[in-house]
């Protein structure tokens, strides 16, 4: 590959000399055209940049092979001032780094056109200067999102199911930033249509958002499905499924060969309870089998001790052994 015949001889020792090979400088080329003619001094400069806000230099080619366009970019015109107005966001010296390591495109995008209209908008859905410096800081690919194109519509999906947008939908954001990179047609809409078949009204769909907005990022097919159709099988009837989806979310993404099977076995097997108390006490399957539920049935066992499962569990180890006077 005949790299630096067609190059400039600046810009390509510059590549050579932090050990980029000719298959990464070519690709870099392709991706960012800007780097013809580009000087070397100033790649240098935007690199020692980089390196003195706090990027580990053995991560700075990972970064420029990604975004190649912030070698080109004005020191003191983009970067500078990016970086400034994201320190003001972070709480942490080294937060703004990872954030640029992670996603470094978001150097490319402008503080006044991007930013600034982005920070607004998150403010006008009640969200804090530092919630939304987190939400950024941590989920950096936001910033490349367009708010009139993606975010508003995820703002208005919310809405329509009947968070209000002076608070709740804000919390949600801030709970599970992600979810403003899926589509509201090809996944929201979907899932919170699948859980609505499932018996949920419209305050227990708003329950499991505000309390676990991550399943609705969930593909209803791939992960939902397998968990209702085996919650189905052990007998539980489609009222107590929507009270344990209501109650306790995660049962529809909790893995059914690692926590759902072993857990239905223990409270059937070895408690010789019913699955009814569970759909009374979802919260039944947050607990660790090893940890909680073998050592407190255990216990149980020994003392003769007859309770509910909530009684069992809705405490602490101390409040537990407090409880049935397991202790002096």
């Amino acid at each position: 590959m005949e790299t630096t015949s067609s190059h400039s001889s600046g810009i390509m020792w510059f590549f050579k000399d932090r050990g980029f090979d000719d298959k990464s400088i070519h690709e870099m080329f392709q991706k960012c055209r800007r780097l013809e003619g580009m000087q070397r001094q100033n790649a240098s400069e935007n690199w020692d940049y980089l390196k003195s806000i706090g990027i580990k230099e053995r991560k700075l080619p990972s970064i420029i092979r990604k975004c190649p366009k912030i070698l080109t970019l004005g020191l003191h015109e983009k970067l500078v001032p990016m970086v400034q107005c994201l320190a003001t966001l972070g709480t942490k010296p080294d937060e703004v780094a990872s954030a640029i390591t992670k996603f470094p495109h978001i150097l490319s995008h402008s503080v006044e056109e991007k930013l600034c209209p982005l920070l607004a908008f998150f403010e006008a859905l009640g969200i804090t200067e530092k919630q939304i410096g987190k939400m950024i800081l941590i989920n950096p690919r936001i910033i490349s999102y367009s708010i009139e194109s993606k975010i508003s519509q995820i703002v208005d999906f919310l809405s329509n199911l009947g968070l209000s947008k002076e608070g709740m939908v804000g919390k949600v954001l801030v709970k599970h930033p992600s979810i403003m990179g899926y589509s509201v047609d090809k996944r929201l809409r979907p899932t919170s249509d699948f859980l609505k078949s499932l018996g949920l009204t419209e305050h227990d769909l708003q329950r499991v958002i505000i309390n676990f907005p991550a399943i609705l990022c969930r593909d209803v097919n791939k992960i939902l499905k397998p968990n209702i159709s085996y919650l189905r099988s052990c007998g539980f009837e489609a009222s107590q499924i929507a009270a344990l989806v209501t109650h306790y979310p995660p049962v529809l993404i909790k893995s059914i060969n690692n926590s759902l099977q072993p857990r239905i076995r223990f409270l059937v097997d070895v408690m010789g309870r019913r699955i009814d108390e569970v759909a009374d006490y979802p919260d039944y399957f947050r607990h660790g089998l090893k940890k909680t539920l073998e050592l407190r049935q255990k216990v149980l066992t020994q003392k003769n001790i007859d309770c509910s499962l909530s009684e069992m569990l809705d405490c602490n180890d101390k409040k537990f052994l407090s409880k049935f006077g397991l202790v002096e």
